[in-house]
This record gives structure tokens, C-alpha cells and sequence, in this order.
């Protein structure tokens, strides 16, 4: 019998199926890593992205199609993770679009939402690269729409759906050249193609695994920020319409800001979801429950979080050798600079992506008022960048994504920040962050800085030292399992070799000449005697250059080497 129609709870069946389905092939996404380093993350990053999306689906199961796609773009939006978990999320979104006022749709309009899908998707890239996720959903459209015309019938436009996106993710190696050398698909096609697939299985009356609710190993990165005073309560909650009545968004924003900060509402006329800071939560939800239904309700004292923090400090200082209390899955820390009243006069605020604990405390040193933890195989989502982004007491922020895998999210968060001017500088690791630091000059705005910031950004060298987890081919260099590997921010490989020290000095000799000053971070895989060990053969090669060692405690990467 022909599948001409499907509805809200086919969809969140179909797509419980396609989670489950991209979930049991994480690590085979992961493994397609371009390079051959111990991060690969695609996989990773679209699971995370589409756990919160069907987080947001199974909110309103029950609901017509178009409410469920809905749903699935805007969890998809706020837990986007990685560029990868972005362009899916934006996929979603041009869906949900098409979907809009249909309860129910059927083979034809389903190829026409995975069209607005591949849309949505080529427009949030500002230079579309063919080889990639971009070129299987829109083969994979194409070859829809050219199925929904021959007949109307679901399965058989899904079945046609999956088969291209298969064809256009094997194809991808011969669009990219550097698919061709590493001798690998694109890994987020597949991860698209693997959510497809899923898909499919379900229809088919194959699909037996059921995708998961985030759990606590899935929990957002930690937060870090500088005040010494509470923010009272942090009050969110999802709310939906009345019967017969619309939300207007700009509307409630414009209420909640009056009796709160650090606002975020996104959403639509059908259902927002909602977060706050405020003194008194009970006036947040009073209104609240003024607008429609309210679920998801959570209330937080953040004066609570910043007391255990201080102590937890203060016993460290002491080193009173006691275990610190147990801190809350987003950690905020206030300090006595003013931070946590308004900040008029000294410029936008810095908020920084940094992965390890060392190079957290180096921007600390900065004076970095926020600091989201996280990074290469830990991308922070996209909602988790806004949010930080919103507990910024300015009205304007400098966002340092600090990894070429978070500019997606940080852009995309800085596009949906509409109460505050977010400015994304585009640092490629915690080095080029700190040399950006140093030419921000507070008397000027957001905007103005960004330049002078990214230029400083890339006015020194870097290079980041780590191993290769397979053999492979860089460039036209061949490097094998095992091998020590110093990729330049781009992910360029600099040198290799069997031995850390030697390939390292060969990537130093390899440097553009007349720097004055080389500074080692070293990892969580080296200890500081290797370190030292190194600098000082750095030092010997380098013709008088200083040479200084800094605990980074970065993972994956031994060295992140900084020349200025």
C-alpha cells in the first residue's frame, strides 16, 4: 500500500528513528576526520545537535507535523554544535519552514521541505564549499523533487532521498581534493546520510533502536564568569500559546527586560522558550503564566553557585586539602571588578572559548570577564555561546571562539543576539585569543575592535603538536600511525616525524624568521619536564630568541606553540 500521508507523530517516530540511527555510527562519523589527528568530533557534534532537537520534539509530541518540525529546528538551533551540528540545524529550519500550517504532509511536500532545507543551508555558509554536507542535501533535494513528481508516496521519495544522499557522500572525494588525499567521504555528509537512512528504516518497519534523552554525559560545558556578586535567580521555562492566541515575541522580550536581564526568548507565535535573571522569579513566572501553559520550568540561584565557588577558591588558597563542594553543571564566578553591575565606560566584554584549565587561568590573567570551557571535540552549541554572551553586563561583547569549529555556533549566536551587539573575532586557537586580547582597546566599541583584534590575531605564528591516530596523507606529505604531527592554524601540516623534539624543532627552523619571543603551552599529554626539556632546545635553535613555558593543559594537542 502506498504511504501518501504522514503525521506530527509519524514525523517525531521517523525522526526518534534517525537520531538513534546517526547515535549508533558516531564513531564511524568521527573517523572520517580530514586529518589525522585525536579529535575527530563531526559525528559528535551532529549527535549532540540532534539529541536537542528531538529534547525539543518530544516536548510536543502529539502535536501536528508542522509543530514537530518546529520544534525540531529550534532544538536543533540552540544545540547546534560544531559547523557540522550549524548547517544541519539550518537544514532543519528551512524544513520546518516548508512544513509550516501542514498537519499532516505528504510525499510532494516533503521534497519540498528538503529543498528549503538545502537552502537554508547553502545560505548560512558565506562561501558554500561543494564536497561537503552542502552538496548531499542538495543532491539528495534534487533527487526528491524529481521522485515527488512520479508519485506522492512517502516511502518511495525517502527511498530515492537516502539513495542520493549515499551516491552524493561517496562523490564527495572527488569534489574535494583533500577528501581525496586523506582518502575519506565527508564526515558530515554522512552524518546526514546516516540521519536519512534512519529515517528510512523506520518507514520501512525496520528501525528497532530508540534514541535517548540527553543525559548528564551530554550536559553543556561549564561556565566560567567573573563577578563576586550573585545574579539572584536564573528562570527558564518553556511556554505555549492559549487556544486561539499568538505570542509575540518582541513583546515579551520587551516585558521580561524591564523586570530582568540576561533575557533570552526565542521562538514563535506557538510556543518560546524562555530564560531570565531576575530577583524575583515568582513576577517571571506570574507573567508567564499570563502567556499560556508553561513546561520545562527551572529555577536556579546563582548567588548559591557564586557562594560555593568562593569557597571552593578560598579553600584552594588555603590548601586546607579538603574536596571542593560539588559545583552545578554551569559554575558562575563573580569577582570585585565591578563585572557584575553595568560596565559603562570600559568597553564591550570579552567572552572566550578555551579548552584546559591552564589556558583558562592565562585569560583569566586578561581579564576575560567570561570564559565558556570548551573546544576541539568539545564544541560549546550555540545557545550555550548565547547565553554566556547574554550574562554580559555590556551592551556589546567580543566573542573569541578560539577554534575554527566554533566560528559556525558563535556566528550563528551573534546573528539571534538581538538585545545586545555581539561581535565575533575570528581566533583559530587560544593563542591567536590572547594576542587578540592584547590589542583591544576599551575606550573603543564591539565593532571597532574587531579588526585591529583579528589582525593581531594573525600577526603571530602558531603551531599545534600532536600525534597521528592513522595513517594518512597531508598535502602531498604522507604521514603514518603514531607519528608526531605540527599543523598550522589551518590545519596545514608543518612537519612530521617518529620523535616530538626533532619534528618539533624542524617546524620552528620552518618559521618565518625575526621573532623575538616563543611560548610553549604544554598539554594534558606532556608534563612540564617535557616542556622544559623542549624549550630549552627550542631556545639553543632560535638564535637569542626567549623561550617560555606555559601550562595549557590542552587535550589532544601536546604543544600549542605561539611566536611573536
Amino acid at each position: 500500500m502506498p504511504r501518501r500521508s504522514c503525521d506530527g507523530a509519524g514525523l517525531l517516530d521517523a525522526f526518534r528513528a534517525a537520531v538513534a540511527n546517526l547515535e549508533a555510527h558516531v564513531d564511524e562519523i568521527n573517523g572520517l576526520n580530514v586529518y589525522p589527528v585525536p579529535d575527530g568530533d563531526t559525528g559528535s557534534n551532529m549527535a549532540a545537535t540532534v539529541r536537542a532537537a528531538l529534547a525539543e520534539a518530544e516536548k510536543v509530541a502529539g502535536e501536528p507535523a508542522d509543530r514537530i518540525a518546529q520544534a525540531i529546528a529550534f532544538g536543533a538551533l540552540m544545540g547546534a554544535r560544531g559547523n557540522s551540528g550549524v548547517i544541519t540545524s539550518q537544514i532543519f529550519r528551512g524544513m520546518a519552514e516548508a512544513m509550516a500550517g501542514k498537519k499532516r504532509f505528504n510525499g510532494v511536500a516533503l521534497a519540498n521541505a528538503t529543498l528549503r532545507g538545502a537552502g537554508s543551508a547553502y545560505a548560512a555558509v558565506a562561501k558554500p564549499v561543494e564536497g561537503t554536507i552542502l552538496t548531499v542535501i542538495r543532491e539528495a533535494a534534487d533527487a526528491a523533487v524529481d521522485a515527488a513528481e512520479k508519485t506522492n508516496d512517502i516511502e518511495i521519495v525517502m527511498t530515492v532521498t537516502v539513495a542520493a544522499a549515499r551516491k552524493a557522500v561517496a562523490r564527495t572525494p572527488r569534489l574535494l581534493s583533500i577528501l581525496r588525499e586523506a582518502g575519506v567521504v565527508d564526515a558530515g555528509g554522512q552524518g546526514l546520510y546516516r540521519l536519512f537512512e534512519g529515517a528510512l528504516l523506520h518507514l520501512q518497519g525496520q528501525a528497532t533502536a530508540v534514541a535517548k534523552a540527553p543525559t548528564a554525559a551530554h550536559a553543556p560545558s561549564a561556565l566560567v564568569a567573573h563577578a563576586d556578586e550573585g545574579f539572584g535567580y536564573e528562570t527558564m521555562f518553556l511556554v505555549q500559546a492559549a487556544p486561539a492566541k499568538q505570542l509575540d515575541v518582541d513583546a515579551i522580550r520587551g516585558h521580561l527586560e524591564s523586570i530582568g536581564e540576561s533575557v533570552l526568548v526565542a521562538g514563535d507565535a506557538q510556543a518560546i522558550k524562555v530564560h531570565v535573571h531576575s530577583e524575583r522569579p515568582d513576577e517571571v513566572l506570574g507573567y508567564g503564566l499570563t502567556l499560556g501553559s508553561l513546561s520545562r520550568i527551572s529555577v536556579e540561584n546563582l548567588d548559591n553557585q557564586t557562594r560555593d565557588v568562593r569557597e571552593r577558591r578560598a579553600a584552594e588558597f588555603a590548601g586546607d586539602g579538603e574536596d571542593p563542594p560539588e559545583a552545578s553543571e554551569e559554575t558562575v564566578e563573580v569577582s570585585a571588578d565591578g563585572s557584575s553591575g553595568e560596565r559603562d565606560g570600559l568597553g564591550p566584554a570579552v567572552v572566550a572559548v578555551v579548552a584546559g584549565d591552564g589556558l583558562a587561568a592565562v585569560f583569566e590573567e586578561f581579564g576575560v570577564q567570561q570564559i565558556l570551557r570548551g573546544g576541539q571535540s568539545e564544541n560549546p552549541s550555540t545557545g550555550e555561546l548565547l547565553r554566556v554572551a547574554r550574562m554580559a553586563r555590556q551592551r556589546e561583547v567580543l566573542l573569541l571562539p578560539n577554534n575554527p569549529n566554533v566560528r559556525l555556533a558563535a556566528e550563528q549566536a551573534a546573528r539571534m543576539c538581538d538585545d545586545k551587539r555581539l561581535v565575533v573575532v575570528p581566533t583559530r586557537n587560544a593563542a591567536e585569543g590572547l594576542a587578540a586580547l592584547l590589542a583591544l582597546d576599551p575606550t573603543k566599541d564591539a565593532a571597532t575592535n574587531a579588526g585591529p583584534m583579528t589582525e593581531a590575531s594573525r600577526a603571530i605564528q602558531t603551531m599545534q603538536v600532536t600525534e597521528a591516530v592513522r595513517d594518512a596523507k597531508i598535502g602531498r606529505k604522507k604521514v603514518k600511525k603514531g607519528q608526531t604531527i605540527v599543523l598550522d592554524p589551518d590545519d596545514g601540516l608543518v612537519a612530521s616525524g617518529s620523535d616530538v623534539e626533532p619534528t618539533v624543532l624542524d617546524a620552528v627552523g620552518r618559521l618565518q624568521p625575526g621573532f623575538e619571543l616563543v611560548t610553549i603551552y604544554y598539554g594534558a599529554d606532556a608534563t612540564l619536564g617535557d616542556a622544559e626539556a623542549l624549550a630549552h632546545k627550542v631556545g639553543a635553535s632560535v638564535n637569542g630568541a626567549e623561550v617560555e613555558v606555559v601550562h595549557g593543559g590542552q587535550p589532544h594537542y601536546r604543544y600549542l606553540i605561539a611566536v611573536e
